[in-house]
């Protein structure tokens, strides 16, 4: 099975084939609504305003496993998005990145790339990597979604390019975007 061959839900519950994203370059996220990157929202949108005429499309994916972070429901947290971040990129449905229930597409994804490591200039970066050590010390060594704001990057033929942890740059983000555009 390859990414076009998925299908995902959008927020009100309609099924939609990635393959509708044949020939796009795409930033797959999952987010929350109340998390210490939920600020994140600004950046994408930004990047996505920039892209969105050249063929480039940001696919969010609300999840609340990481400290129950996306509370609401899809209608609750399509609105916080809007009213605060002003968002204008596709949102859908909420869903579990891992174990049993995860989505398709995220088994997919965590299935075809590794774990980068956090950015351990950054604050929470760190935090976030001592809370993992002290869970499991070899937790670096697993391809599973760690937290909030995990990106995965999609050629125009639906290959993951790039796989960024919650703690990437805005700047590298747009780098690799750039490089394929």
């Amino acid at each position: 099975m390859g990414f076009y061959d998925l299908k995902v839900l959008d927020n009100i519950g309609n099924e939609i084939s990635l393959s509708e994203y044949k020939g796009k370059i795409l930033l797959i996220v999952n987010t929350a609504t109340g998390c210490g990157f939920t600020p994140q929202y600004e950046y994408l949108e930004r990047i996505y305003n920039k892209y969105k005429n050249s063929g480039f499309e940001i696919l969010d994916f609300p999840c609340n496993q990481f400290g129950s972070q996306a509370p609401g429901d899809d209608k609750e947290i399509n609105q916080f998005c809007t009213l605060n971040y002003h968002t204008t990129f596709k949102r859908f449905k909420k869903i579990d990145v891992n174990g049993s229930s995860a989505d398709p597409l995220f088994k997919y994804l965590t299935s075809n790339t590794k774990f980068e490591g956090f950015d351990l200039s950054n604050k929470i970066g760190m935090y976030l990597d001592n809370m993992f050590k002290s869970q499991d010390k070899d937790y670096t060594k697993k391809s599973d979604i760690k937290w909030n704001f995990t990106k995965f990057l999609i050629s125009k033929d639906g290959k993951i390019l790039k796989r960024f942890e919650p703690t990437a740059s805005e700047e590298e983000i747009v780098k690799e975007i750039e490089k394929v555009l």
